[in-house]
């Protein structure tokens, strides 16, 4: 299977965020595509209403919240744009069809130690109330001594297995959003209260790791634009990377420079990247790979002219 081979499954909207298609999403705080309020962390002391408004406040976009009990549930679908069921309730049955009955998007985190069939059967019930907007998330497990634990696996298994998306809780980590989104997420999930630096790091883990593995079908002309400059980013970085390699071989090879170029090996190089690249294929590749050599090449030159390593 290709890296951009990937199953074909729904997409839900939450207000003007669109999961399951597209880019990788980021749910959180300041920076993100979306936020979302836990009124668990205010243990019910602060109505639903309030606690989006503090948020609508200083952001117009899309905002999820999770109730703390049912009665959060008549200001959420008048003021929300979509429902987070926390682990802790995901098998509180009678919340669980509450919240499908509001016909918001509903976003079902696994709860702890919960099987792939009871953590799908959540979504099933949802569809039960009248309600298919459903996105799973993985959550993990916490605890002190061993911080966060995903099951990527299974999260990749709830997305094949169930044709909905799926999203990844960082908590306020974002060290394994890389790996989230390698592993299929169509979406992370920081805490709310996660800083704008922790944000930044997990989008800019969606958007490179994101263009190497994951397909996009852009309808317009500004949505395939976007797409290239995720592509563009993840080329800049790969192209850093190699520049640096490049850069030690030269330092290691008994000729270095342009008088060391070994022609042979380019061209095997040309026709290995046409074998995953055959729209381009070899005429048009071996431009582009000689322009990027020379250029390594003159970095590599400047650097020892200039006595840098």
């Amino acid at each position: 299977m290709s890296l951009t081979a990937h199953l074909e499954r729904g997409a839900v909207r939450m207000g003007t965020l669109t999961i399951g298609v597209g880019p990788v999403a980021v749910i959180g705080g300041p920076g993100a595509d979306a936020r979302w309020v836990s009124l668990r962390d205010h243990h019910g002391r602060v109505p639903a209403a309030a606690a989006v408004a503090a948020v609508r406040a200083e952001w117009a976009g899309p905002i999820l919240v999770e109730p703390f009990s049912a009665g959060d549930l008549p200001e959420i679908a008048a003021n929300a744009d979509g429902v987070v069921i926390g682990a802790a309730w995901m098998q509180d049955f009678q919340l669980v069809r509450a919240v499908a009955r509001l016909g918001l998007p509903v976003v079902v985190q696994r709860g702890p130690a919960a099987t792939l069939e009871e953590w799908l059967a959540i979504a099933d019930y949802c569809v039960a109330e009248g309600n298919d907007r459903v996105v799973l998330c993985e959550s993990g497990s916490r605890t002190h001594l061993t911080g966060t634990t995903l099951d990527l696996a299974l999260m990749r298994a709830a997305r094949e297995k169930s044709g909905r998306p799926v999203l990844v809780d960082l908590g306020e980590d974002p060290a394994l959003a890389a790996a989230a989104v390698a592993a299929g997420a169509d979406g992370l999930l920081l805490t709310p209260g996660s800083t704008g630096q922790a944000v930044h790091a997990a989008q800019e883990a969606a958007r490179i790791v994101g263009a190497v593995t994951r397909s996009e079908t852009p309808g317009s002309v500004l949505a395939a634009r976007g797409a290239i400059d995720r592509v563009d980013a993840a080329l800049a970085v790969l192209l850093e990377r190699r520049a640096e390699l490049a850069g030690t071989i030269q330092r290691l090879k008994p000729v270095g420079g342009f008088a060391g170029r070994d022609m042979d090996r380019e061209r095997r190089l040309v026709a290995e990247m046409a074998r995953r690249a055959p729209t381009l294929g070899e005429v048009r590749l071996a431009p582009i790979m000689n322009a990027v050599i020379e250029a390594g090449l003159h970095l590599a030159e400047e650097r020892k002219a200039n006595g840098r390593p």
